[in-house]
């Protein structure tokens, strides 16, 4: 996040705002935090490799390696390089910051949001093109979101109409969620309904997992129902008449927003000595 209004009342730690020159040190800093920590990876694994001859610990001292090569030579994040699946494999064991996607929030001062101007924002757009293509940008203001927030509902859903501005964190959420490849679905109890959050393309059993252990251990099958089909006909029964109720089995693929029963044999997650 990056601010681009003045303020008198809040300093900036470089002393001006510009949020272009902010841009580039967030990115340098990441940059550098990640060559930090590979230099470190590299040094153990090179005493366990090459003095300690370890082949196993090969592929990854090669990786690193090559990461190496990316951050201080190339000096670019490792996000924007091909990888094999083995290296992603070890990518996926060092969480770097450079790998994460980025989403870019310009957080800009109530009128400059309200009229959809400010002096920064087409220099932003032309350095995050030019420095991270396809990222998504999203302009707010903290101080509207503020005090939308703290307003009576019906005062805030005037005060929205009248300036023609919705809030945006539901669009920052949305957006977070899509950049980190995430999704929800449902389960649903006679006194709650719960979403759990789980990775895009998870299959059923392993979403079973997220709500107990041993329903993916034991897992038989997921009843599934689409919320925009329970949305559009308004009850389960309904949806069961209308044959968009789905039994599916261990190699069905969790869709976004799907409401789930799932059928599992517990007692296949007991250990022997508990089913003793």
């Amino acid at each position: 996040m990056t601010r681009a209004f003045e303020d008198e009342d809040v300093t900036h730690v470089e002393g001006e705002v510009n949020p272009v020159r902010d841009m580039e040190i967030i990115f340098e800093e990441l940059r550098l935090k990640d060559v930090e920590y590979i230099d470190g990876r590299l040094q153990d694994l090179e005493k366990k490799v090459i003095r300690g001859g370890d082949k196993a610990m090969k592929p990854e001292l090669a990786t690193l390696q090559k990461i190496h090569g990316i951050l201080t030579e190339d000096k670019k994040p490792i996000r924007f390089c091909d990888w094999s699946g083995a290296e992603i494999e070890i990518l996926n064991k060092h969480l770097l910051l450079t790998s994460k996607p980025m989403i870019y929030l310009i957080n800009l001062s109530e009128k400059d949001f309200l009229r959809k101007k400010n002096k920064w924002l087409v220099k932003m757009k032309e350095w995050i093109d030019a420095n991270d293509p396809g990222a998504p940008i999203i302009p707010f203001s903290g101080v509207f979101e503020l005090k939308i927030f703290e307003m009576e509902e019906e005062e805030r859903e005037a005060y929205i109409k009248e300036k023609n501005a919705p809030s945006v964190l539901p669009k920052i959420i949305t957006t977070g969620f899509k950049a980190l490849n995430l999704q929800y679905f449902f389960t649903t109890g006679k006194d709650e309904v719960r979403a759990w959050t789980i990775q895009k393309g998870m299959k059923a059993p392993q979403a079973a997992g997220r709500v107990h252990g041993d329903f993916e251990k034991g897992f038989i099958m997921a009843e599934v129902m689409a919320y925009a089909d329970f949305k559009e006909l308004g009850s389960e029964a309904a949806v069961k008449s209308g044959g968009k109720y789905r039994q599916q089995g261990r190699n069905y693929i969790v869709e976004d927003g799907d409401i789930i029963l799932f059928k599992a044999n517990t007692a296949a997650g007991l250990t022997d000595k508990k089913k003793k």
